[in-house]
This record gives C-alpha cells, structure tokens and sequence, in this order.
C-alpha cells in the first residue's frame, strides 16, 4: 500500500472526521485534527486555551502562528513516518505555503463537497452530552431520552453549532480555506468527492478516490 500524506478539505460539518477516522484504519495511519487538538488545548483551561476559546466561540480562525506550532510539533511523531492526515489544517493559502516550507510531502488532497444548506441542518442539529460525552442528532441519530442523554444529563448544543456561528464559519470556509482548492490543484494533488446522503455512499466515493 502506498504512502498517504492527506489533507482533506471541506467546509465545517461536511463528515471530514468520520472519514478520516476510516481512511485512517485503512491505511493505518494517525489523523492529526487541528480541531481536536484545539478543543484539548481549550478543556486543560491554559492560557493558550482561553485565548483559542475566544476565537472559536465567535467562529473566529485561531492565528496561523499557533496552529502551525501546534501541527509542526505533531508531524514530528514517530507515528507520522508513515504517512498522516491533516484534518483541519492547513486553512489558508499563507498556511499551505508554510507547510511546503516546513519541507512536508503531500501526496493528495482530497475536498469533500456538501452544500451549505445540508451542513447548516446537520450541525443546527447536533446535540452533546457534557458528561459522557455522547453525540446524537434531533434527525439522524435522536437520543433515546428525547432531550436528555440515556446517562441522565441535559444534551447541550456546542457553541460552535449555534446557527449564527456555523453561518459564520461557513462564510470564512469560503473566503479563506476555499482558494486552496485552487493551490492544490495547479499541484495537480487535488480530488473531489461529493458527500453522499448516507455515510457509506460517500466513504466508498473517498476510497476510490485514493
């Protein structure tokens, strides 16, 4: 099986972590979720996390410089070697072109296609769990105990799922993260795969794709 240096692009909400998950155990490779990483950053209440939350919370993009501290630290991992997905990053023109700086290999960037009124339904719709952490979805995956977790906890919207922030995100995925469709396509590196109402009409369309 050949070496996979991935990025995957796609706006907020597009299904990009389930498929990295599935590409990741496929080609046993880790995903590096600049979102993940994020969100830890923000939980472990640092300072750094209380300025990222600012960010985030008014569905702002966190500096290019901290994200880029964050990636070029995780990249360096032995489990990197062979092969990785970048989930999240880069999400500019200025980042990408720091990446090649860094001197890291890209050997495919994949762009998940949905449309922003799809992703304004699904993320609108999500609801978490602040316990256990569960996930469930008013109209995909409801939660068996209507508005509360089966644990017995309150489900919560996250705040970056409130519809004014998602509309918000969606508008600077366009403007900012959108052009690097361009960059690496004059790379000849990018593909396109179109989401698919059910989940494995679309993982079937990203495995071919690679």
């Amino acid at each position: 099986m050949r070496k996979l240096n991935l990025i995957l692009l796609g706006a907020p909400g597009a299904g990009k972590g389930t498929q990295a998950e599935i590409i990741a155990e496929k080609f046993a490779i880790p995903t590096i979720s600049t979102g993940a990483m994020i969100r830890e950053e923000i939980a472990s209440g640092s300072e750094l996390g209380e300025t990222v939350k600012s960010y985030t919370n008014n569905g702002k993009l966190v500096p290019d410089s901290v994200v880029i501290d964050i990636i070029k630290n995780r990249l360096a991992k032995d489990d990197c070697v062979g092969g990785f997905i970048l989930d999240g990053f880069p999400r500019t023109v200025p980042q990408a072109e720091a990446l090649d700086e860094m001197g890291v290999e890209i050997t495919d960037v994949l762009s998940i296609e949905v449309a922003d009124e799809s992703i304004m339904e699904r993320m609108g719709g999500r609801r978490v769990c602040k316990k256990c952490g569960a996930t469930f979805h008013v109209k995909y995956n409801p939660s068996p105990a209507g508005e509360n977790c089966p644990c017995g906890e309150p489900l919560s919207i996250r705040a970056d799922d409130d519809p004014e922030v998602v509309k918000s995100r969606l508008v600077i995925y366009h403007e900012q993260t959108e052009p690097l469709k361009d960059f690496y396509q004059s790379k000849g590196l990018l593909k396109i795969v179109y989401g698919q109402e059910k989940l494995e009409d679309t993982t079937a369309l990203t495995l071919a794709a690679l």
